[in-house]
Order: structure tokens, then C-alpha cells, then sequence
């Protein structure tokens, strides 16, 4: 496969952007090799090494795990411990993260153990690089992690892998990792002392997840924003609700951003001031700016708190092998991912329910300002055989319930757990499962009245139309053609459903 970029890893700042370009094969990494950092790296190792000769003594290293910590293991024995944290962690359940999902899980443990605060060797850092240059995937389980000590169940499949044991995805199909390992020449990793902790001890899981959640939630920003533009016209809506004087006067930058978005693709610049004949629209049309808005003025806040936990040190304790320290700490907590994935289903939800709400005003001949019921295209006596998209705006209100039903914050139910040592949780990585799913959700709305607005449009008959509003017409006519008598909708709902997740579907510069 032909990859487009690079992305390097050797402590300096990755981003978003890279993390997902990797995630969806845009991009293939690299693993730094510097002398200087490949020395960073390896001397944490000796460190802990080090120090199990002087002092006999590192927690996690020589002592058992959380509340376990007063158990001291006997310096023979120490090299069993890491095989042992990665094995009685092996209990996940639920569906196993995608490949996307997991490539990008993979990503950012090797961008945080690239700082060098991991006490771990150049050579891990070279196995997981490995892993993702050859796309040989951990089957990860969704299931069984609080967010604290970090992602441990889910990561002890990473674990698990980079010593050789348990099951890949590899090349569409699902392969015990020593199979595959021993196709491709890689050797197993008998991990040393604090690996197993440095790799499972973070927030790796909640943080790749987020990351594609973030770039999910960007493009459905502008969907949606592309989606009223075209509710508006089908509805003959006023346009004059988004004119630039008026959102002047009310400063948040994503809400105004929305504003001239909308005026670009309803040519509202190049019109005179008008009063309408209808002067207010409903708040679906009328206040999708505001709506929209409050998502278009999170992302750059988002974007600050996934990329800060991205390029972080967050597995416990951090080795400082420079000053010769071991801290001990609580960087494993995903509080900040948490609240981020939190409010970013509330956002995206509220698109869902916008959408529905425009979906309602388009069927609806009460409110529609003159379309035919339901949005049918059908003639003559066929009029009275046909439904249009009856059943669909019924689907839609269906995935917007469950979309909205999934709000409820997940990190305010943390359970105190391991004998109360992880007393207070961050359930990170259940809120951006969450974020995941209502994203999935809020994608099947965009795709249905998507295809209702368009046929609105051509209902409507407006041949006036901006060249952004035409390109994307046409874009959906090549899955979607106008419906005119009933057809089964799911093929084209799929194909369309891809080429938004895909990201395909062109919008906004």
C-alpha cells in the first residue's frame, strides 16, 4: 500500500490529524532513530534496572499491582510479573475495537511511550512499530475498562500481542499472533520490568477513540450545516435569518462561522435585503447557527484536551531517568478525555435532533410551505399507492431517540473498585464508546435527510442554486436517484453512509 505521509515518532508533538491519518492507512510511522533519542529511551530502562540492584525495590516492578502494593516479590521473580499483569487481565468482553479504532489505540501508546518517561526500551517502542507498519491488529475488546489505572484491561491485549500471545486481525481474517508472528519473522518481546505497567497503565484506548471521534464530530459540523442549507431551500426557508449583519451583534466565532457558511451555499450576498413574506422560520432553519455553533466553538477547546493527553506521559510511576527520580502519581486518570467525550455527545446529539427536526418540517405538507406529503415524487394515480420517505423519517426519529438517550454522562458513574484503591474513576473510555455511538447514530440521521432535503430540492424546483448546493446534489444522485415511486432505501442509505464516513462528500474549504 501506497501511504501519502509519514508520521515520525520520537517525543516531539503528534496530533490529531496524524493520529487519524494513521488510523484510516493515510499515512504509515516511523519510529525515531536518533541516537540521542534512541539513548532517552533505552537509559529509563537501565534506570530501572539500576535501581532493582541497589535498592530492590519499584513499585510494580517489585511489588504486586493498585492495592497489592505492600506485597513485595522476591527479585527471582520479578521478571514473571509483567507476563502475569497482562494475563489476569485478560477478562475484556463486548464487540472488539475496529481496525481504524485500533490502529489509532496503537498510535498513541507509542506516542506516549516515545516521551521517554516509561522506563521501557527503544525495543519496545520498536515492536509496536511494527505491529502498526505490518497493520498485525490486537483483537481488543470494547468492554471492562473504568479509565483508571488507565485502560488496562483493553491494553493487556497489546501487551499480550507484543509478547506473541493471543489473536490478531491480519489481512481481514483472525490469526493466533504467534502464527503471524512467525510468517513474518517478528520474535515475541519477553517483556522486562515496568513494561507490561508502562504499556497497560494509560489512557491509550480512551484517547485513540477520541481522536477519531473528533474528526468525526468536525466533518458532521459542516454536514449538517450543508444539510440546512438545502432544508432551507426545499422549505422555500427565509434566508435572510443567517445575514451577517445580524449575527454580528451575538460574537461567538463557530456560530458566525456556521452563519457564513450558510450564506455562501444560499448565495445570500448577492441578493438585496429583503423583507421575507414569511419573516420568521421555525428554530430548525432559523437558529441552526446557534445549534451548530456550540459544536464549531468546542472543537478548538476538544482539540487542546485530546491532543494535551495525546502527547503525555500518563502511565504510573513516571521514570524520570535524567534526575534519577520515581514519581508516583495518578497520570493514568482520564478525567480530561472523559469530560471531553462527555460534552461531545451532548453536542452531536443536539445535530441529530436538528436534523430530525428539519426532517419533520420537510414531510409534513402542514409545514413544508407547499411540498407533497412525505416528500413522494410520485404521479398521477401512483400519488395514492406511494409513501415517499414516510418509514424513513420514522428510522430517523429512531436513531435520534437512541442518540439522545446516550447523553447521560458516563463519567459521573464512578465506581470505586480493587479493593477501593481506584476509589474514584474516570470512565473515560465508556464516554467515548458512548461518543461513538452516537456519532454512528447522528451519521445515519445526516444520510437520510441528507437524501429527503435534496429531494425536497428538486421537489421545490429551484434552479437557482449555489455551485456548492449543485456539487453536492450531484454527488448524492450518484448513490441516491430521485425517488418517484417506493423503493427499499437501505442499499443506497449504506452507500451513502460511507461516503460520509469516509469522509467523501465534499463541503467547506
Amino acid at each position: 500500500m501506497k501511504y501519502k505521509n509519514t508520521v515520525v515518532f520520537d517525543g516531539q508533538h503528534v496530533t490529531i490529524a496524524e493520529i487519524c491519518q494513521i488510523a484510516h492507512q493515510h499515512a504509515t510511522v516511523e519510529l525515531g532513530q536518533q541516537p540521542e533519542f534512541m539513548e532517552r529511551i533505552d537509559k529509563g530502562a537501565r534506570f530501572i534496572d539500576t535501581l532493582l540492584k541497589e535498592e530492590g525495590f519499584v513499585y510494580g516492578v517489585t511489588t504486586g499491582y493498585g492495592d497489592s502494593c505492600t506485597v513485595s516479590i522476591p527479585l527471582h521473580l520479578v521478571e514473571q510479573l509483567p507476563k502475569k499483569l497482562y494475563t489476569f487481565h485478560g477478562c475484556g468482553l463486548g464487540n472488539h475495537f475496529d481496525v481504524k479504532q485500533t490502529r489509532a489505540i496503537l498510535a498513541v501508546r507509542l506516542t506516549s511511550l516515545a516521551r521517554g518517561y516509561s522506563g521501557v526500551r527503544y525495543k519496545l517502542l520498536q515492536q509496536l512499530e511494527e505491529l502498526l507498519r505490518n497493520d498485525i491488529l490486537p483483537m481488543i475488546p470494547q468492554e471492562g475498562s473504568v479509565g483508571a489505572s488507565g485502560d488496562l484491561t483493553p491494553l493487556s491485549y497489546v501487551a499480550a500481542v507484543l509478547a506473541g500471545e493471543r489473536n490478531v486481525f491480519y489481512q481481514g481474517e483472525k490469526h493466533a499472533t504467534a502464527t503471524i508472528f512467525s510468517l513474518l519473522n517478528i520474535k515475541p518481546l519477553t517483556l522486562k520490568p515496568k513494561e507490561g505497567l508502562a504499556i497497560m497503565n494509560g489512557t491509550a484506548a480512551m484517547t485513540g477513540i477520541a481522536c477519531l471521534a473528533y474528526q468525526r464530530a468536525a466533518y458532521l459540523s459542516q454536514l449538517s450545516t450543508r444539510i440546512t442549507s438545502l432544508a432551507s431551500v426545499a422549505l422555500d426557508g427565509n434566508a435572510y435569518h443567517f445575514d451577517e449583519k445580524l449575527f454580528s451583534v451575538k460574537p461567538h466565532a463557530g456560530q458566525n462561522k456556521v452563519a457564513a457558511r450558510l450564506r455562501s451555499d444560499l448565495q445570500l450576498q448577492a441578493r438585496a435585503l429583503r423583507n421575507d413574506t414569511r419573516l420568521q422560520d421555525r428554530y430548525s432553519l432559523r437558529c441552526a447557527p446557534h445549534i451548530i455553533g456550540v459544536l464549531e466553538d468546542f472543537l478548538p477547546w476538544l482539540a487542546t484536551q485530546i491532543e494535551n493527553e495525546l502527547n503525555s506521559a500518563n502511565d504510573n510511576p513516571i521514570i524520570d531517568a535524567e534526575g534519577e527520580h520515581v514519581l508516583h502519581g495518578g497520570h493514568f486518570y482520564g478525567g480530561h478525555i472523559a469530560f471531553a467525550m462527555d460534552s461531545l455527545k451532548i453536542a452531536v446529539a443536539n445535530l441529530a435532533d436538528l436534523m430530525d427536526r428539519q426532517m419533520a418540517q420537510l414531510m409534513d405538507s402542514k409545514f413544508n410551505n407547499g411540498l407533497p406529503a412525505n416528500l413522494s415524487g410520485a404521479k398521477g394515480e401512483q400519488v395514492l399507492l406511494n409513501h415517499g420517505f414516510k418509514a424513513l423519517q420514522i428510522a430517523v426519529s429512531a436513531w435520534t431517540a437512541e442518540a439522545l438517550k446516550l447523553t447521560m454522562p458516563a463519567s459521573v458513574f464512578s465506581r470505586s473498585t480493587e479493593c477501593h484503591n481506584q476509589d474514584k474513576v474516570s470512565m473515560g473510555t465508556i464516554a467515548a464508546r458512548d461518543c461513538i455511538r452516537i456519532l454512528e447514530l447522528t451519521e445515519q440521521v445526516a444520510v437520510a435527510v441528507l437524501i429527503a432535503s435534496v429531494q425536497g430540492v428538486e421537489l421545490r424546483g429551484n434552479t437557482s442554486l449555489s455551485p456548492s448546493l449543485q456539487n453536492t446534489i450531484k454527488q448524492l444522485r450518484q448513490y441516491s436517484p430521485f425517488l418517484s415511486v417506493d423503493r427499499a432505501l437501505e442499499k443506497e442509505l449504506r452507500e451513502c453512509l460511507v461516503l460520509i464516513q469516509n469522509q467523501q462528500l465534499v463541503l467547506y474549504a
